[in-house]
């Protein structure tokens, strides 16, 4: 039987000293959280994971009963992004994700402490919760000149990535630095830049790639990993199905002029301000897995092609090295009628075209009938 856990959010079993965090709920109640909006959460939760309702009770409950999940977060090569990301997120919002869903006992980012205090709690969460945190991991580890390229706490990071992964639960690769690499990685990569798969083979790994990542998406893989105690469902590349499943292009408010044939030509041009497909400025859309398009940015406002930008496709492995972001993307046959977006617009420009003549002529042959006195069939116009 558990006792409250004091002010520090830890707590003891009785039949040992194995310890255990608060719940999410306790936290949230301590915090005068209502009971109302703790279940509006759990609703909200529920459908950006694509669950439907139905599930609600179930985070309700997982959230309500399972301790906080431990969590160090370590940053490798990388521009600090995915951190910004993750506290700008409003569903949750991260004061709830960060100090109440979860235990998040080591970060050099947001943490209070620095150098050998730092370091020494580090040491005490890899002891105390040894084969149950999460790891973390934004930014990758360098692994030229024996990793000397990104050192911490005076030694490199490939060392302190590998000592803090042996006893982790799983790992969460942030962002695309640590899922594929990233413009660190580019070519000729000086550095070799390396992603946290290539150098992690023994535990359980998953990618949520982006550059940055969106907010929501990373709360709620979390909040899945949480309330289900196992990853969820993912693709052949590692990452979340139910965010990594769809292209941008499928859910794209454009999408209808891509297949009607209209197309920005220049920046700013007519077209432009019309609101049409940016696919000939190089967006990267129709090869692009992310649910950007769907879940959007800053709380749901906008995402870059809402704001007249293309996508360069931040959230695929290699996007860095496939030339100006501003190439059109010239070899997507395999999906089969969107094969060449110029003839897709051609063959649509073919059809209205011949579908304006056809009906110009019956109403020039209605119209001589009607003047020279023959009736029009019943039906025929």
């Amino acid at each position: 039987m558990f006792r409250r856990a004091p002010a520090g959010g830890v707590k003891k079993t009785n039949e040992g000293d194995t310890p255990m965090t608060d719940t999410f709920y306790e936290v949230l109640r301590r915090q005068g959280i209502t009971r109302r909006s703790f279940l509006k959460f759990c609703s909200l939760t529920a459908t950006s994971l694509g669950l439907g309702s139905a599930f609600a009770p179930k985070i309700a409950h997982a959230l309500e009963t399972k301790p906080r999940t431990p969590v160090i977060w370590l940053h490798g090569l990388e521009c600090t992004c995915c951190s910004e990301s993750f506290i700008r997120s409003a569903h949750p919002l991260t004061k709830d994700v960060v100090l109440s869903m979860l235990s998040l006992d080591y970060d050099d980012t947001l943490m209070a402490a620095a150098g050998h205090q730092a370091e020494a709690i580090l040491e005490e969460v890899k002891r105390k919760y040894k084969g149950n945190y999460i790891l973390a991991v934004e930014g990758n580890p360098p692994l030229n000149e024996d990793g000397m390229f990104c050192i911490q706490s005076g030694r490199p990071f490939i060392e302190k990535l590998k000592e803090t992964a042996a006893d982790c639960k799983a790992i969460i690769s942030w962002g695309s630095c640590a899922s594929w690499g990233c413009v660190q990685a580019a070519k000729p990569n000086p550095t070799r830049a390396t992603p946290v798969h290539k150098v992690i083979f023994d535990k359980p790994i998953i990618k949520v790639p982006g550059c940055p990542p969106i907010a929501e998406v990373m709360t709620a893989v979390v909040t899945y990993m949480l309330t289900f105690d196992k990853l969820p469902e993912l693709d052949r590349q590692g990452r979340p199905k139910m965010f990594y499943g769809q292209r941008i292009h499928d859910k794209c408010y454009r999408r209808p002029h891509f297949d009607a044939g209209q197309f920005v030509e220049e920046w700013d041009d007519d077209q432009a301000r019309m609101g049409y497909c940016l696919y000939k400025m190089g967006c990267k859309g129709p090869t692009t897995y992310n649910a950007c398009s769907t879940v959007r940015w800053n709380d749901g406002v906008s995402f870059p092609i809402q704001s007249g930008h293309g996508c360069i496709g931040c959230s695929e492995d290699g996007f860095w090295d496939k030339g100006s972001f501003y190439d059109r993307v010239t070899d997507i046959k395999q999906f089969g009628v969107e094969a060449n977006a110029d003839k897709v617009g051609g063959t649509a420009a073919a059809v209205v075209g011949a579908s304006v003549a056809a009906h110009a002529a019956v109403t020039a042959l209605a119209r001589a009938r009607q003047k020279t006195g023959i009736d029009t069939p019943k039906g025929e116009d």
